[in-house]
C-alpha cells in the first residue's frame, strides 16, 4: 500500500506512529529545506524512536522557502491572507487530490454525508482574494452538497437571512460557515431561532473588528442565532487537514492528524496534557510538503486527545484562519 493510501487508513495510535515514521523518513530524504533543518538539529531517522522526537519545522519557513518534497510542479499554490506589507505564507501543493481526500473524509467523519446539508458560506474576506485553501474546500463542499440554494453569500445578506430562516423552518439540515466578523455583522442586523442549523466559525477578525475572546464571541453568536453551541474549524494555509470543534472550543483531529504541545522555553521539549505551550501539528496529509509543523498558536491538549487553542505567540502575525484568544 502506498504512503498516500496508508495515511487515510489509520485506525489506531500505533498505526499513526508507524505511518508518521515512514513519512518522516520520506521527507527527510526528499525535502531539501526540511533535511537542512533536521541536519542543523543533528536529527536523523536513526535517532527517532518516538513521534515527539521528530523535528517540527517552524511555520514561518512557509513564508521564506518553498517547502516541497520531491521537485514536482505544484498543481495549486495556497497563500495566506496576511496584512499589507507582510510576507504571506505559500503552500505549494503538488497533489491537490490529497487535500480533497483529507477535507472530504474528515468532514464525513465528524458531520456525515455532505449531500444531506445545504451549505451557506459567509466568507467575504476570503472571496476578495486569490489562493485561499478555505475557499477551495468550501466551494467543493457546496458543489458536493447538490442543493440548489447552497452557495457563497457576499453582498446578498438580506437574501441569506430570509433563506436561512425559511430552510431552517422547513427542517432542512444546514451548515452555515463563516468568518467571525461576518457572523457578528450578520447577527447585529438579524436575529434567529435556528433548530436545524450548524453555525461554524472559521476564526479571525482580519482587522475588521476588535478581537474578542472565544467565550464572548460564542456567547454573542449563540444568542444571535438562537443555538446552544457554536462549532469551529481549525485550519491554516500550511496544513491540508482541519480539526473541528462541536462546542466550547474543544477540538478533535481526524485520524491522520495529531497535536502535540511544546515548551515555550525549550521548543524541543514536549509537554504533558493540560500544560499550556506552543502547538505542534503532525498533518500526514502534508505528504508532499512537510507534515511536522511548529505553529505560532498556543494551546493545550487533554488525555482524550482533544485540544484547545488559547491564543498566539505575541510576535506572530494575525492569521486569517486562526481562532481567537481564549
Amino acid at each position: 500500500m502506498s504512503l498516500k493510501s496508508q495515511i487515510f487508513d489509520i485506525k489506531s495510535n500505533s498505526a499513526f506512529e508507524k505511518v508518521a515514521f515512514s513519512v518522516f523518513e520520506y521527507q527527510f530524504e526528499h525535502n531539501k529545506v526540511y533535511r537542512s533543518f533536521c541536519d542543523l538539529l543533528y536529527k536523523h531517522p536513526s535517532d527517532i524512536s518516538r513521534i515527539e522526537d521528530i523535528p517540527f519545522l517552524p511555520i514561518q519557513f512557509f513564508k521564506s522557502h518553498t517547502i516541497v518534497t520531491q521537485q514536482s510542479s505544484p498543481s495549486v499554490v495556497f497563500s495566506s491572507s496576511g496584512t499589507t506589507g507582510n510576507t504571506t505564507s505559500k503552500h505549494h501543493v503538488t497533489d491537490v487530490s490529497i487535500y480533497e481526500k483529507s477535507y472530504r473524509q474528515a468532514f464525513h467523519h465528524f458531520y456525515g454525508d455532505i449531500e444531506e446539508y445545504t451549505v451557506l458560506a459567509l466568507l467575504p474576506s476570503y472571496l476578495e482574494r486569490q489562493g485561499s485553501s478555505l475557499i477551495y474546500m468550501v466551494d467543493d463542499l457546496i458543489k458536493r452538497s447538490k442543493k440548489s440554494t447552497s452557495g457563497f453569500y457576499l453582498d446578498t445578506i438580506d437574501e441569506l437571512a430570509m433563506l436561512l430562516k425559511s430552510l431552517d423552518a422547513q427542517g432542512e439540515k444546514i451548515l452555515l460557515i463563516g468568518v467571525s466578523f461576518a457572523l457578528l455583522d450578520f447577527v447585529e442586523k438579524y436575529s434567529f431561532r435556528l433548530k436545524n442549523t450548524i453555525v461554524m466559525e472559521t476564526g479571525g477578525m482580519k482587522g475588521r473588528r476588535k478581537e474578542l475572546i472565544r467565550t464572548d464571541l460564542h456567547d454573542i453568536l449563540c444568542k444571535g442565532f438562537g443555538v446552544s453551541q457554536i462549532h469551529s474549524e481549525y485550519g491554516m494555509t500550511e496544513l491540508l487537514s482541519q480539526a473541528y470543534s462541536k462546542g466550547n472550543g474543544i477540538f478533535k483531529c481526524p485520524s491522520w492528524m495529531k497535536v502535540l504541545i511544546r515548551d515555550t522555553e525549550d521548543p524541543l521539549c514536549t509537554l504533558q496534557p493540560t500544560k499550556t505551550g506552543g502547538i505542534n501539528i503532525i498533518d500526514l496529509a502534508n505528504l508532499n510538503s512537510c507534515s511536522f509543523i511548529a505553529t505560532q498558536d498556543l494551546g493545550k491538549t487533554y488525555k482524550n486527545e482533544t485540544f484547545e487553542i488559547l491564543g498566539r505567540f505575541d510576535h506572530s502575525d494575525i492569521r486569517g484562519c486562526n481562532l481567537l484568544l481564549n
